[in-house]
């Protein structure tokens, strides 16, 4: 089976310190049932799609062990919405890491897979509709071009999960550079010894940033580096009008990929104090908020590693608090330069920011939509909107006319940038929901695959974004719950 499917799995998270994780085996399960399968990236990874339609069927049940897996539980800990907790994978197994073709190194992981020893209370298992959102959201995420870990399959488990109410049960299999957290060093630093935070920031090295590992101080490297993907990463969310909902440190990867999904959801009406999620509230997580408690969570992985930076304590505060320095800018610059090509700006000026902000400004008066008044500005299309209809609005066009006039390059490649920056379809709350509760109900698999397919080109503009690009007129407000 292993051979024709195409495991080729390797295992160095489980040479790490026996501190670090739980060796155990997924929980079995009655009757699997494949409900889908992301063919594009199994191929990638190296495997046989079409062995993972029958045989594979029960390794992403947990009910079979591939070879050269050796399953196991990660620990961590994590500032929960501020307050410092001992966590680690509840309901999670690491089955080990495939080498790709390409000489990748990505974890498979089984969400759902039954308890282990950082379960608390929980049962281990996960609900059907959490992990189809986290498998829609994940690819829309990786077809947005932005940093993420992706989803496998996802299976029926044949037995029912009770949250709030009866659910089916699923497992999803999660891919990514590493499951490698924030809340990892804070576990080794806690509860281990400074030998532990070494060992692991060295792994953390070899592993995502092996061109740094010669640098005169490689822990300051390893920070400055991290520090730099998270400013990437949450430009790119902020982009896209993408809210996390759960920034907590668990939940920041060291790889610098957008990592559990689960109350995150894309913003309709432009507001920065915009929150889903429902139990965020006091709005720690708000979009507006995000850059704010990206760098507040950077700032707990770099106490971790004040050990490693400098014998002498007050010099290792200071080369952090110079490294932590960098994020802000860091991250500026990335959304500047974003906004800039979502608006057609090749260059630069002094102004620019004072453009964009204006924009802004105006989206939050009229309460626009954020990816259709982007949308409609890169197809030229004033539709009769509060906003488009302004004074404000035809002053600032005015303005952003004669930006476009002074840079070098042709309105038709102002154009396609914006095409290029600016995405015609995100997944819809209304969207994402519908699929769910079609999948959940009636056990139509359709929808999902049809919202699936539209999200995987979001920069298209195709005729076929046409019925997926407009929000839904509601008077109650849109929640999302913690559920995988």
């Amino acid at each position: 089976m292993t051979n024709k499917t195409g495991w080729n799995l390797d295992n160095s998270y489980a040479r790490l310190p026996k501190e670090f994780f739980s060796s155990l085996n997924p929980t079995p399960v009655r009757s699997p049932k494949l409900i889908i399968l992301n063919r594009t990236l199994a191929k990638s990874l190296g495997l046989n799609d079409e062995e993972l339609q029958t045989s594979g069927v029960e390794v992403f049940a947990g009910n079979k062990i591939p070879d050269g897996a050796l399953p196991l539980a990660q620990a961590y800990a994590a500032h929960q919405f501020g307050h410092f907790t001992m966590l680690g994978d509840g309901r999670a197994i690491l089955l080990g890491e495939q080498m790709t073709p390409q000489g990748e190194r990505m974890d498979i992981q089984l969400k759902g897979s039954g308890r282990t020893p950082y379960s608390r209370r929980g049962d281990g298992r996960a609900a059907l509709g959490p992990m189809l959102r986290e498998y829609i959201i994940s690819e829309a995420m990786h077809a947005l071009d932005i940093p993420t870990t992706r989803s496998l399959a996802v299976v029926t488990t044949g037995e029912s999960v009770y949250r709030e109410t009866e659910q089916p049960g699923a497992i999803l299999t999660r891919v990514a550079a590493s499951h490698l957290r924030v809340g990892t060093f804070q576990y080794a630093s806690s509860w281990g010894t400074v030998d532990d935070v070494r060992v692991l920031a060295d792994y953390t090295l070899e592993r995502h940033y092996p061109e740094v590992v010669g640098t005169p101080n490689r822990y300051l490297s390893l920070l400055r580096e991290v520090i730099k993907r998270q400013a990437i990463l949450i430009s790119k969310w902020q982009l896209v009008g993408f809210i996390h909902g759960v920034m907590n440190t668990d939940n920041m990867a060291i790889s610098g990929e957008t990592i559990d999904y689960g109350p995150c959801a894309f913003m309709d009406v432009y507001d920065p104090a915009t929150v889903f999620s429902s139990i965020d509230t006091q709005g720690r997580y708000a979009y507006g908020n995000q850059p704010y408690i990206g760098s507040w969570n950077l700032a707990r992985f770099a106490e971790t590693l004040l050990p490693l930076l400098d014998e002498n304590e007050e010099k290792a505060l200071e080369i952090a608090k110079e490294a932590m320095a960098e994020f802000s800018d860091l991250y500026r610059h990335h959304w500047l330069t974003g906004m800039r090509a979502k608006l057609g700006i090749f260059n630069e000026e002094q102004e620019d920011e004072t453009l964009i902000e204006g924009l802004l400004s105006m989206m939050k008066k009229y309460r626009a939509d954020y990816t259709n008044t982007f949308r409609s500005l890169t197809l030229e299309e004033r539709e009769d909107s509060n906003l488009f209809g302004s004074t404000e609005f035809t002053q600032w066009d005015e303005l952003w006319q004669a930006r476009l006039d002074r840079q070098p390059e042709a309105k038709a490649s102002s154009h396609e940038l914006m095409k290029k920056s600016n995405p015609g379809v995100i997944p819809r709350n209304h969207r994402v929901e519908e699929a769910i509760e079609a999948a959940e109900k009636r056990g139509d698999y359709s929808v999902m695959e049809r919202l699936l397919k539209v999200l995987s080109c979001p920069y298209t503009y195709s005729p076929e974004q046409s019925n997926y690009v407009m929000p839904v007129e509601t008077t109650r407000p849109y929640r999302t719950f913690c559920g995988t």
